[in-house]
């Protein structure tokens, strides 16, 4: 076989979808820090945070925590968005935290039957737009902003029209082979029209999709997509570490009170 033939060969075949050394990122959700500002409650997640590279993993896992390259928050960072709250979360995740962070807005950030702009501006300050995109490591981020009806007076709710369409239009940017996340405030168990998101997904390469909005880890699956329900530090002692390395994908939650993993749930799944 000539060299000039295996060369034809390997120009064929698909870019690699991730960088060989991998990446690891941390998610939290529904942070709900007050109105009076007080947001205590976070220190020690972030404390966790900031000190879990080099931890081990379960066994069954294997290998340590790489540095993680960023925290993603999906939404309900404050109670209600006070000025104070709004102050408290940005000193948190700008000052005690050293990690890189991202946010979507949630339900609660808009300000409920009382709206008000502080955390949609900050928001926009941080990420030039409500919805917005970035990559890591070779995967591609969706941060998408989905609006709110308080009307329904129900906490499950339909990913709106925008939201849709976002989705829609920047999958079409992407290549096909590159693997995907997408990150939305509402979790799986929350969202009305399921089959309408999965299908504005299209023939893009979904690899999970994120979500808070019920404060639990959950992994869920619809579609053929792999959901993960990000953990709520106000309700519980934990965020999720999500890896990918080798064709592997990793969601695991991390007990940062006991510095112990959770049994469950996991996701732990091979990808295409």
């Amino acid at each position: 076989m000539s060299l000039r033939y295996i060369l034809f060969v390997l120009l064929l075949l698909p870019s690699v979808a991730f960088s060989a050394e991998g990446l690891t990122f941390i998610g939290w959700s529904d942070q709900h820090v007050s109105t009076s500002g007080d947001a205590r409650h976070l220190y020690p997640a972030i404390e966790a945070m900031n000190s879990l590279e080099g931890t081990a993993y379960p066994a069954d896992i294997g290998g340590k925590v790489d540095r993680p390259a960023f925290v993603f928050g999906c939404g309900d960072a404050t109670e209600w968005p006070s000025s104070a709250a709004r102050n408290a979360y940005n000193d948190a995740i700008t000052q005690r935290l050293k990690l890189p962070a991202y946010d979507i807005l949630g339900n609660h950030d808009e300000g409920g039957n009382v709206p008000r702009p502080t955390m949609r501006d900050w928001i926009i300050s941080r990420h030039k737009s409500l919805s917005y995109t970035f990559e890591k490591s070779g995967v591609h981020f969706l941060a998408v902003y989905s609006e709110y009806n308080e009307a329904l007076n129900n906490p499950a709710q339909p990913i709106s029209k925008n939201a849709l369409q976002f989705i829609r239009t920047e999958l079409a940017k992407i290549p096909q082979d590159r693997p995907v996340i997408i990150a939305l405030h509402l979790c799986l168990d929350a969202i009305t029209n399921r089959e309408e998101l999965v299908k504005s997904f299209g023939k893009s390469n979904i690899i999970l999709v994120l979500g808070g909005h019920y404060h639990k880890a959950t992994v869920g699956e619809y579609g053929g997509y792999r959901f993960v329900q990000l953990p709520s530090p106000q309700s519980t002692t934990q965020f999720t570490v999500i890896r990918i390395e080798n064709g592997r994908l990793v969601a695991i939650p991390f007990d940062f009170k006991s510095k112990e993993w959770s049994a469950r749930p996991r996701l732990d799944a091979r990808l295409r």
